[in-house]
């Protein structure tokens, strides 16, 4: 696993040993950023569920202001901390080794974040009880666009109910990224 683009190009990054995480392929990761560059430049971005903070820092690397990563396993904390100080990006990003919800919890008095990206693990539905989280937080704003990285499986029927609209999805072999927004109606009451 490496950065793909920016100031932390080709840097290779570590991963943790065993099936405790999942790192998001070089090759989807290209592909994910390839469809954020666009407006990376200067946004706050939340890694949640981080893993080896792959993501986060391909997002610093390409330009990203800001970077928070979330992650409960210490092993992994400590993974995200060693590959920010290699690739030098640690002046840019903050980690925080706790749960998500009790981290978006304590991150709710912040501007809001400009994307949200997560990767939870697979079949446990913790992607719709943060997105439950974040239909009522001020860390979403009408802007915030929200990535979750989920097996082919899951279903997403539930987000309209939420106030959340599926702006597009990006299928791959054996997982696909579902971008999502608040719902236009939702945004206007705000």
């Amino acid at each position: 696993m490496r950065v793909i683009a920016g100031k932390a190009r080709r840097l290779p990054l570590k991963t943790i040993a065993g099936m405790e995480t999942r790192p998001t392929t070089d090759r989807i990761k290209e592909t994910l950023f390839n469809m954020l560059q666009q407006d990376l430049e200067g946004c706050r971005f939340l890694d949640l569920f981080s893993g080896s903070g792959g993501i986060g820092i391909e997002a610093l690397s390409r330009g990203a202001r800001e970077a928070v990563f979330v992650e409960n396993n210490r092993k992994a904390v400590a993974c995200i901390t060693d590959n920010l100080k290699f690739t030098k990006l640690e002046k840019e990003a903050r980690v925080i080794c706790s749960d998500v919800l009790t981290a978006l919890r304590k991150l709710e008095s912040e501007q809001p974040f400009d994307f949200i990206f997560m990767d939870p693990p697979y079949q446990r539905q913790l992607e719709e009880q943060v997105l439950e989280y974040l239909k009522d937080s001020s860390l979403v704003s009408e802007m915030t666009q929200v990535i979750v990285e989920a097996s082919l499986e899951t279903s997403f029927d539930y987000v309209e109910e939420l106030g959340f609209e599926i702006l597009k999805k990006k299928k791959y072999k054996t997982n696909e990224h579902v971008f999502l927004r608040k719902k236009e109606k939702e945004r206007d009451t705000q």
